[in-house]
């Protein structure tokens, strides 16, 4: 679908995916729980996406702030449009792996983002300058294994026609690491207690066809035309077996950011 992974995610269909992306926001409430808060905090969300999640990170802050961070102007557009009239809250489009604040935060949280970053090193060593010494990284990302039933169809759909001559030769859009090499890239970043571990989810989304093309097909949107998008979509979903499920696996990493004296 792409030659790379990209570190700036396709514009993706912001509505679209806020009204369907439930299993996600249901997935989150245990990833917030990780953090540590006192309620005063500046914590980045990173991937803030539509701002579902981020209000429920506000609920934790109320002397704090958040300030979401996405790649897609469509969606920094919907969260804005949801929350910026919280004083709360600040929203921007940026590259994650190039993050850029007037001043380091306290902790940074992330849902369902990382796997859409082809360089975790450069991730890693981005949020790391963000942070202050001694603050939070709490995230989630699709990990190891992940949406493997949705990979070998797109492997199939992708090299048939008319689709292999707009995307050429299939290669993943996204990157699963596992648990021990994310563990090595937190700590050559410059973090230290970190924790990193897999976990199996199931998603059972309300409008299955709905939620596959704003979450997988988010980057084929970019290059394919309606009719085209259609088609393609329809054939991907007859090759799942028209699925009321998908099979996820998650990373889950926490870390905190080392003293510079350590």
């Amino acid at each position: 679908m792409s030659s790379e992974p990209e570190s700036r995610p396709a514009d993706w269909e912001a509505d679209k995916y806020s009204r369907t992306a439930t299993p996600q926001r249901e997935w989150s409430e245990a990833v917030l729980g990780r953090l540590v808060l006192n309620g005063d905090e500046t914590v980045v969300d990173a991937g803030c996406g539509s701002g579902n999640v981020t209000e429920d990170l506000l609920a934790k802050l109320p002397n704090g702030r958040v300030i979401g961070i996405d790649g897609s102007p469509s969606m920094v557009e919907e969260a804005t449009s949801r929350l910026g009239d919280d004083p709360r809250t600040s929203f921007q489009c940026q590259d994650l792996t190039g993050l850029e604040l007037e001043e380091q935060v306290d902790a940074i949280f992330s849902n369902a983002t990382f796997h859409w970053i082809g360089d975790h090193e450069k991730l890693f060593g981005s949020l790391a300058a963000a942070t202050r010494p001694g603050g939070q990284l709490v995230a989630q990302c699709g990990g190891r294994g992940n949406v493997a039933e949705v990979t070998a169809a797109l492997a199939v759909v992708n090299a048939e026609q008319p689709f292999a001559g707009v995307f050429g030769e299939f290669e993943e859009p996204w990157n699963f690491a596992g648990p021990e090499e994310t563990e090595i890239r937190l700590v050559a970043a410059g973090y230290e207690d970190v924790e990193c571990w897999l976990e199996e989810r199931v998603a059972h989304p309300e409008d299955p066809r709905g939620f596959f093309e704003a979450s997988f097909l988010a980057p084929a949107r970019e290059v394919l035309d309606d009719e085209q998008f259609t088609a393609y979509a329809d054939r991907l979903m007859a090759e799942l077996g028209e699925p009321t499920t998908f099979n996820y696996v998650r990373l889950n990493m926490t870390a905190k950011r080392k003293y510079e004296n350590e």
